[in-house]
Order: structure tokens, then sequence, then C-alpha cells
């Protein structure tokens, strides 16, 4: 079975995509097989994972729709509403992309007013790309950005966990190419300290060769395989490639600051149902409330994904990321950030709960150590 296989099978079993590897074979450390990384010219490091160095624990909830997300224009009443929303664990990887297509839904309007419903990462793109367009925009949200599901995401540029391919349909897998290519490509331009964007080496790990025309292939240069006994992690196969991380704290703060030196306002307000947003003055609606939709519109394809993450101190010798490695379907990663190192690897659709499992907990830290138990 191939990478593309293995992901299929893992939608089939989870409703969800993203790359399902689990730990085979033996290998030695990588100054003992002559493995070179290929992108980073620094030494290949484990890091210090212990439950005694865990800062606090996260829990957030992915808006996941198996047919995939939703960028529509309806009319409602006078208004004009514009549906963006349904990006399961994709969604700061496909910001840009989906705004893009969101805004061009209404790149016909001849009043350029628009009230953005939601302060996650979607409706903050959506509002800067209004903005370099012409358009005044006032921000309605229950919170601000740091306290949305997005201020909790890892921050890797992949955009998987997206949709199933099974269930969703042709057109949308074209729609979510154009989203990720435009979204690359924006995230590419902005890379440094300003928005907390940079490039880092990426060791996905897997029991398969990878599938050289896997989903986004285009998207990670640097690319190489090796084989059992070739790499440092105890897995069969380990592809490298170079990745754009977001620090998610840091991109949302400075999108914040973006909106509102151009004039952009934030209006702390609940709306809780369609008639509330007939109430605004505003001649165009943005939805992009994410997992709010499943009440305020009705759509009950959009699940919660429950995802848990272990915050430990930052660390600068670790200058890469991994994913996969564990023993279960959701894929194991290590994101090393500036303001965190993060730990995670669960993915549970329809699990509403807000608190950490610690038995969950305890699993992503035994199989972290066990993946860098043979690294110096």
């Amino acid at each position: 079975m191939n990478d593309s296989e293995a992901r299929r099978d893992f939608l089939k079993r989870m409703g969800v995509g993203g790359l399902a590897a689990s730990v085979a074979g033996c290998a030695l450390p990588s100054e003992k097989v002559g493995f070179t990384r290929p992108f980073s010219r620094q030494p290949l490091l484990a890091p210090r994972i212990d439950k005694n160095n865990i800062i606090t624990e996260v829990v957030g909830h992915r808006p996941y729709r198996a047919k995939g997300f939703v960028v529509r224009r309806e009319a409602m009443g006078q208004k004009t509403l514009v549906h963006n929303y349904g990006h399961g664990g994709g969604g700061i990887s496909l910001c840009w992309g989906s705004s893009t297509l969101a805004v061009e839904e209404v790149a016909d309007a001849s009043t350029k007013h628009a009230a953005i419903i939601g302060s996650g990462v979607m409706g903050l793109t959506t509002a800067r790309l209004l903005q370099e367009a012409g358009w005044k925009v006032t921000l309605y949200t229950k919170a601000m950005p740091r306290h949305t599901t997005s201020h909790v995401a890892g921050g890797e540029w992949g955009p998987y966990s997206v949709h199933d391919p099974d269930v969703s349909s042709p057109e949308f897998k074209q729609q979510l190419q154009r989203a990720a290519e435009i979204s690359h490509s924006t995230f590419a331009k902005m890379v440094g300290k300003d928005y907390g964007i940079e490039w880092k080496e990426l060791y996905s790990l897997s029991k398969t060769p990878r599938d050289d025309n896997a989903e986004f292939r285009q998207f990670y240069p640097f690319t190489q395989q090796y084989g059992p006994n070739q790499h440092p992690f105890p897995a069969n196969y380990c592809t490298v490639s170079a990745t754009m991380l977001v620090e998610t704290s840091t991109f949302l703060r400075r999108l914040t600051q973006d909106i509102q030196l151009a004039g952009g306002q934030f209006v702390i307000r609940n709306i809780e149902n369609k008639k509330a947003l007939l109430t605004l003055n505003e001649p165009v609606i943005f939805n992009c409330t994410g997992l709010g939709s499943n009440a305020l519109f009705d759509d009950k394809a959009i699940i919660p994904a429950k995802g848990q993450l272990i915050l430990l101190p930052p660390d600068a010798g670790i200058d890469y990321l991994t994913v996969g490695g564990g023993n279960t379907s959701a894929p194991l990663y290590m994101f090393s950030r500036n303001d965190y190192m993060i730990l995670g690897g669960s993915f549970v659709p329809g699990d509403w709960s807000t608190t950490p499992d610690p038995e969950e907990t305890s699993r992503i830290l035994k199989e972290s150590q066990a993946l860098f138990s043979r690294m110096t």
C-alpha cells in the first residue's frame, strides 16, 4: 500500500485526511548511517521531552466537513451572504486561498462595506483581502483572535485533514487545489519574523514508500526519501522535505494589527441566529464562523474533530518538524516553534469535550519519547 492508499484507508476509518504512519523496523543513530540533512546544515538533535517540562495542554476543535469546506454566495433578504467555513485541520494552511475565493464572490459589489462574522484565521484573512480591495470591514465576534481555535493550531503548512476524498466532489477537489496554490504562494511571500513564518525541515515517517504523485507534493521542495536504516527514526521510511511553519500567535496578532491600522473594527457580539444578521448595517456579510455554522446556518455536515496539544518550552537547537511514527491512526507530530515546542497526535471526530484527556497526554508523551530515543 502506497502513501496515497494509506491516507485513503485512514480517511475511511476516521473521516479525515492526513498522513497516518506507524513505527516499524529499527534505525541506528544518524551519525552511524551517514545521514546528511538535505535542507538544514545544523546537527539533528533529539528534543527534550518530559512530563515535568509541560507548560500547559490545550484542546482545539477543527471544523471538519467530509465533503470539504464551503465557499458560496447566496441572497439573504436584501443582503448578500458569502460562506467561508469548514476547513478541518487545514484552516491555517488554506486561509489565504479560501478567503481569496470568498472575496471573488463579491467582485461585482457596488457598495464595498462588509460585515465579517468570526475572528479566526478565515475571518482575519478575509478582512485583509477585502481591505486591500478597497472595502470597509467590521468583524463581529464572540471573542478576539487569541481565544479562537486558530490560535491553538500547530501551524505546519499542510492542507490535510480537510475532506474525505471518497465523499467530496471532483469540483471540490479542484477548488481545494486552487486554494492551496494561492495560499502557499501568499505565505511564501510573507516569510519572516514579522508574521512568524519560517521554512523548516519536515520528517514524515511511514511504513511504505511515499507516492511521488501524492496530493500537494509540488509544494514541498528539498524532498528526499530514505529507506530502512538510512535515517535516524524507528520507522521503515522517512521522507524529508522543506515546509513552512506558521507561528500562529504571531501571525494572528499581526493580522489583527493590520486590520485595525487599515481602519477595520472589531465588535464583540454573539450572533445567535440569522435574524440577528439581518439587523447589521452592512449590505454584505461573510460567514467565517467555522463550527458555528452548525447552529447558525443549520449545517449538520460540519462536526468538531478534537485535537489535543502538549506545549513545552521552545528549544532553539531543534530546527525541524516530524509527522508520523506513532502507534495509532492519528498522526503523531512534533513542531518546534519559537514560542513553544508542540506535541500532538489526536483527531477525534464528533468529540465536543474541551478538557485534555490524561490518557491521551500520556500516550503522546510516551510515543514521542520513543520516536527520538535513538538520537543524540
